[in-house]
């Protein structure tokens, strides 16, 4: 906030303010110490999805459409757009937080979440046969908004070695991730289990596993991959469609020539016509859509978006010197860039269908406001000023070069 500096009277008698332009405002400072490409590729992200939203809107409003409830084809898109507006209050409150505060606000989202997640299977409510979403007026999934706590939860706890590199901070997480697994499995939802798992290694990766260790905790995931085909039937219809053919194995199939449809250029917007027969066009196959629609061209653009996210975090981090930001920052940047790749694989047939929407451009509630938390909590931790971090660096150089 601004101060105001004492000045000698005029001679009029009208005493003049001066602007003390030492202590600039909040929103100035938060404008300076943020990553601006970072939020600019979000920025960009959403305005594709909303694009996306509106193209495949009526393929799932007519899909969705009953004899007693006939909906608007740009129904999906206007609950989209009030989504994306929560979303973006989401994405600005939580990046206008202290380091301290968003780390206290993933380990609390964590905690509230996996609280959540015990209640699902009593008090959740069920669609499409999976048991994931609580009704508290409206219908939120605590397993999208775990993602927001969790890569922050697993980083603080990887971060106590530090302190002291006696404590059995790997065992610790495995447990978490096991307790998470257990829950996310009995909804089902085998697709966000491999996600968290995932973002697990990379984090426990990063923190200095020796070799060793590392290969131990692939063969783990490889047999846990195992243990889910034989002994889990979610997983292992999943994997026997994608393999063998199926009705969701018929899904991806027809997800992939939806996306092929329309060329390098697309057919046109609205003028896609494999789209009206897909079962979930504004969420789980929108990038299919996006396909037919705009062409194989504006695919490449949104994969090239996702990299550069996650190049960009990675590099924002080359210079931090604190364990806990770099492990939460490449968490969440990590899991979300999974979440996006594993969608897009599935809709070019190259992995089993995970009911997973791709992040920012699906049409989703809980996911969208999810998904920004989590993108605003990124943007705190990566938080820089750069006056101190330009003085920094230079005092090095002249260390180096003395």
């Amino acid at each position: 906030m601004a101060t105001h500096a004492p000045v000698a009277p005029r001679p009029d008698g009208i005493a003049l303010v001066r602007y003390n332009r030492s202590r600039r405002s909040s929103l100035a400072i938060w404008w300076q110490e943020i990553d601006r490409v970072v939020l600019g590729l979000v920025l960009i992200l959403m305005a594709i999805g909303t694009i996306s939203v509106a193209a495949a809107s009526p393929a799932g409003a007519r899909r969705l459409s009953t004899s007693a409830k006939q909906l608007a084809d740009l129904h999906f898109l206007i609950l989209h757009l009030r989504w994306q507006a929560l979303g973006l209050v989401a994405l600005f409150v939580t990046s206008t937080l202290s380091k301290d505060a968003a780390r206290r606000l993933g380990i609390l989202m964590a905690g509230a979440m996996l609280a959540a997640l015990v209640l699902v299977p009593f008090v959740g409510s069920e669609v499409n046969g999976a048991r994931r979403w609580i009704n508290l007026g409206v219908s939120i999934q605590p397993s999208e908004f775990l993602k927001c706590g969790f890569p922050i939860l697993v980083a603080w706890i990887l971060s106590w070695r530090v302190r002291d590199k006696d404590l059995p901070v790997i065992p610790i997480t495995i447990g978490v991730v096991g307790i998470i697994a257990l829950l996310l499995m009995m909804q089902p939802d085998f697709g966000s289990t491999m996600l968290f798992g995932g973002t697990w290694f990379v984090l426990v990766l990063l923190s200095g596993l020796d070799v060793r260790r590392v290969v131990a905790a692939s063969a783990a995931g490889v047999a846990g991959i195992a243990a889910a085909y034989f002994f889990y039937d979610n997983a292992r219809n999943r994997i026997d469609a994608f393999l063998g053919g199926g009705s969701a194995f018929d899904q991806v199939d027809l997800a992939q020539r939806t996306l092929l449809n329309g060329g390098w250029l697309g057919a046109g917007f609205w003028m896609g016509t494999r789209k009206l027969a897909l079962p979930e066009a504004h969420t789980d196959y929108i990038f299919s859509v996006i396909g037919e629609e705009f062409g194989l061209a504006a695919c490449a653009v949104v994969v090239m978006v996702y990299s550069a996210i996650l190049v960009q975090t990675i590099l924002r981090q080359v210079r931090e010197d604190d364990l806990f930001t770099v492990l939460a920052s490449t968490g969440l940047a990590a899991q979300f860039g999974g979440q996006a790749f594993i969608n897009i694989l599935v809709n070019l047939q190259l992995f089993p269908s995970k009911g997973m929407t791709l992040p920012l451009v699906s049409y989703g509630g809980s996911s969208t406001v999810a998904v920004c938390t989590c993108l605003g909590l990124l943007l705190a931790l990566t938080r820089r000023n750069p006056f101190i971090d330009r003085e920094r660096f230079s005092l090095s150089d002249v260390g180096d070069l003395s």
